[in-house]
């Protein structure tokens, strides 16, 4: 087993919080097996765990669907959180600026795909398979209108896909508008953008906000450059063997990666399981 590094005192854990790609789920897109008796484990000891994507919501729900008693969920990069059914959005995207990013979707001299997320599904209006393949992995409720534009939801992030390279589309494409929204990486292929203000930590303190927990008590798994601020919210931050080398600067304490089975490596020692 990969080693991994522990915070030198006990720590008195009640929220977990875990990125899910690259982190939690496995390299096939799946919450291991094993997790599931951990989730039973920190249901018994009163602890909260938390999943927390750049995913719609009700992607995150499928993915607990064998067990969802009592999870809240971080999604579309902390702009949705979800709290005993109570949604909350913390910061709608601009309709005035929405429209210009599809305007420079559409235009692009790359092949760029578009996610326009609401509140209360995803849209799209490029129809092909390669597309909609990649697309439906995130946004379970997905739909495939004529025209972008023509939506009507409270819109929370935009979300473009890049066959290619999503760090070069954003500077080539999108770096115009990062005075006006956030523009960031959320994956080798995507790019989200989102009002600024808005990412995975703003989640994470609402709700240790409505849970009464502070940074101290906080666990956080993460890999990618959306999950830098969520990392600032918990004294206790992990950064997968897999993840970015930003991220790994930005944790204090190292996991083995999502392949290796780290989240639950470090969690069982964590909460002292003796399952194996």
């Amino acid at each position: 087993m990969p080693a991994f590094d522990l915070p030198n005192q006990p720590t008195d854990v009640r929220l977990v919080v875990a990125d899910m790609d690259g982190t939690l789920l496995d390299d096939a897109g799946r919450v291991p097996d094993d997790f599931w008796p951990l989730l039973d484990l920190m249901r018994a000891r009163g602890i909260a765990f938390v999943p927390a994507s750049g995913r719609q919501f009700y992607t995150l729900q499928s993915l607990f669907e064998r067990s969802p008693e009592g999870i809240s969920y971080i999604a579309e990069n902390g702009n949705l959180v979800v709290h005993d059914d109570h949604r909350r959005v913390t910061a709608p995207f601009d309709r005035e600026l929405a429209a210009e990013v599809i305007g420079t979707t559409r235009a692009a001299d790359r092949d760029l795909g578009l996610v326009v997320c609401g509140v209360s599904g995803g849209y799209v209006e490029r129809g092909d398979l390669p597309f909609l393949d990649e697309s439906d992995k995130y946004y379970l409720r997905l739909t495939l209108v004529d025209d972008l534009l023509g939506i009507d939801d409270e819109l929370l992030k935009l979300a473009v896909f890049d066959f290619d390279d999503a760090d070069a589309a954003a500077r080539r494409h999108f770096a115009p508008f990062t005075e006006r929204c956030q523009v960031v990486v959320s994956g080798p292929n995507w790019i989200d953008l989102m009002a600024p203000g808005v990412n995975k930590g703003v989640g994470v303190r609402a709700l240790q906000e409505d849970l009464g927990i502070d940074p101290a008590q906080t666990v956080v798994f993460g890999d990618y450059l959306n999950d830098l601020e969520m990392l600032d919210a918990g004294d206790v931050s992990y950064a997968m063997a897999n993840a970015h080398p930003r991220v790994a600067e930005r944790a204090r304490y190292r996991a083995p990666s999502n392949a290796d089975g780290g989240v639950v490596s470090v969690l069982r020692a964590l909460l002292d399981d003796g399952a194996s």
